[in-house]
């Protein structure tokens, strides 16, 4: 017996498969704020983000809102220079 799957199935599928592979991509980050050390004097300075810091930044993006509800955390994760520095790499901060 052949069944008969509609465009709707297939899309739903392919939904379900996207959602199921970003939690696994999220769940595999463990977030270490040392990871952005290599963004330090990006952050500090007005020198360019080196490619590691792009790299370490992408990375962690997920742990981003973590780190602002850090005290310690929160006023380097959240100057003016880090976000300059988020968007030269193509990695804004998220909504949190």
């Amino acid at each position: 017996m052949k069944m008969k799957v509609s465009c709707a199935t297939y899309c739903i599928m392919f939904t379900l498969l996207l959602l199921a592979q970003t939690e696994m991509s999220m769940a595999a980050v463990t977030c270490n704020a040392l990871q952005l050390s290599a963004c330090a004097s990006a952050i500090t300075s007005s020198s360019p983000p080196s490619a590691v810091c792009c790299s370490k930044l992408k990375e962690q993006r997920p742990c981003l809102c973590q780190y602002l509800k850090d005290p310690n955390l929160k006023k380097l994760v959240n100057s003016p220079n880090a976000r300059k520095v988020a968007n030269k790499c193509g990695s804004p901060f998220p909504t949190c």
